[in-house]
Parts: structure tokens; sequence; C-alpha cells
């Protein structure tokens, strides 16, 4: 019998394993290319100065980003929004030669923050874990050093969160740009 159960047990999570290595990695590495566009997906690429001013509830959240933009800022960057098959939105924000300098998120699902942060995951592990053992608990988290700047929040069905490298922001852009 305990090898009837040891077997059901290693079958599911072989399953699972397998299952999740064949979906492709939706999301960009920051300070790398953008992503490529998952399968169910839909992207646009948004440039800053051609925002809407309008404000209803239906003006996507990297329209409102684009109109606290100022001019100069305005051309220096781009915004390229993914929306995924599950209804979380990324939005990347690249510089004119096409790296990845922040990366947003909202939507009900929390992304891949390995995926997400790329090389610099291990760090924001780092400032994570030693947030937590000063303050202690879960909840909204804000790591933030001279490299690496991550503020990530939200509870079931709502979250979101921003990533950004200081050092690599375009002339013009702060980090209340990054939405």
């Amino acid at each position: 019998m305990p090898s009837r159960v040891c077997r059901s047990v290693f079958m599911t999570a072989f399953g699972f394993c397998v299952a999740l290595s064949a979906v492709p990695a939706a999301f960009a590495a920051l300070g790398g290319n953008p992503m490529t566009t998952p399968q169910g997906a839909t992207t646009q690429v948004v440039q800053p100065s051609a925002a809407s001013t309008t404000s209803s509830s239906s003006t996507s959240q990297s329209q409102a980003v684009m109109r606290s933009a100022s001019s100069a800022a305005a051309t220096s960057y781009t915004v390229r929004e993914t929306t995924l098959a599950s209804g979380t939105v990324v939005r990347e924000y690249l510089s004119l030669a096409g790296t990845v300098f922040a990366i947003a998120w909202t939507g009900p699902q929390m992304p891949d923050l390995g995926s997400l942060l790329g090389s610099y995951f291990p760090q924001y592990v780092d400032g994570l874990n030693a947030v937590r053992a000063t303050r202690g608990g879960h909840g909204p988290a804000a790591v933030e050093s001279s490299t690496l700047i991550v503020h990530s929040g939200g509870h079931m069905g709502a979250f979101s969160g921003q990533a950004w490298l200081p050092q690599a922001l375009p002339a013009g852009v702060s980090g209340s740009d990054i939405q």
C-alpha cells in the first residue's frame, strides 16, 4: 500500500513539473530584451507622447503613465503593454536601444518574479529577506537599493507592482513614471 501512495505522489509531482515546463516564459528579464508575446496574449506599443487624456475607467494604466511623462522623457522611451491570457497586464519600459529598464504589472495573478527580474532576482530576494527580518510578516514589500527598486503588493485577484533599474532610467524619467 505505501508503494501505491508513493507512486501516486511521484506521478502527480512529475505531471505538475512536466506541465510547468511546457509553459513558455512570458516575461522579459529586467535589463534585457522585451518578452516574446505568449500564445493567447495581446501586445501593443504605446509611445508616451501619444497618450489619451480621457479619464474613463477603460483608459489603460499605461496611458495614465504616459500623460505624466514630460515631453523630453516621452521621446526617450517606449512602453510595450502585454495583456496575458490570465488578464494580467505587463508593461515593459524600453530605452531607445530596446533594453527593458523597468517593468510594471497589474492583474488577477502575480507574475513569476524570478522570470520578470532575471539576474536581479537574487538581489530582490536578499532585500526582501532583510525587510521581512526587520518588519516581519507578509504583505506589500518595497526593496530599494542603488541598483534595483521593486515595489510589490496586492491580494488574491488584484496584484500590482513595479521594478526598475535606477541607473538605467532615461533622463527626465523617475520611478513615479513606472506604473
